[in-house]
């Protein structure tokens, strides 16, 4: 992995395929700091998250459990808030409600959330245990009609624990629009 400024300043060129992750470092709703090179060699999810979305706030129950029967085969579960009209209470709320049990970083200035492309909650980024981008998208295939039938997210971090060829590496993302700081 790259090292960055701890602030994180994200690099010219947004977060692209074989490229390295670039080690970032955020605050957690709980006020510490998290390094991602903390969790160098694991396979690593990065999601993009919301308190007030209602399709982020379907998959919290599933994040959870995902992040705690995962953690234990070394992959790690990270969200990231990146809403500008997201305040701590929001998401402590969030918190208590839902049970959620996985780490939630802040980004209210969306830098990594433009670095990385995201588009919407939730959004999900998994690396390779070398820090490389391998999926970028839905978390599985759900739609506002249908049920899903394919867990992007269960196939890919199984395929890598595996060692097995990775067959879909993007996906349109399916949630709600990020909110982003207005430009002035």
């Amino acid at each position: 992995m790259q090292q960055a400024d701890p602030q994180f300043t994200p690099p010219k060129r947004p977060l692209g395929f074989d490229a390295p992750l670039v080690d970032f470092e955020l605050p957690t709703i709980e006020g510490r700091r998290y390094r991602v090179s903390e969790d160098r060699g694991k396979i690593i999810v990065i999601n993009f998250w919301s308190a007030n979305c209602p399709i982020s706030r379907m998959y919290d129950a599933y994040f959870s459990g995902f992040a705690q029967s995962y953690g234990h085969k070394g992959v790690a579960f990270i969200a990231v808030d990146p809403n500008a009209y997201e305040d701590e209470d929001d998401i402590h709320r969030a918190i208590e409600g839902r049970n959620v049990t996985f780490p939630i970083l802040r980004d209210p200035a969306a830098l990594l959330a433009d670095y990385f492309r995201a588009e919407a909650t939730p959004h999900v980024y998994i690396f390779d245990a070398g820090g490389i981008l391998r999926y970028r998208g839905a978390v599985d295939n759900r739609t506002d009609q249908d049920a899903p039938s394919t867990n992007y997210l269960e196939e890919v971090v199984d395929a890598l624990l595996l060692d097995r060829e990775i067959t879909i590496r993007e996906t349109p993302p399916y949630g709600c629009p990020i909110v982003r700081v207005p430009q002035v």
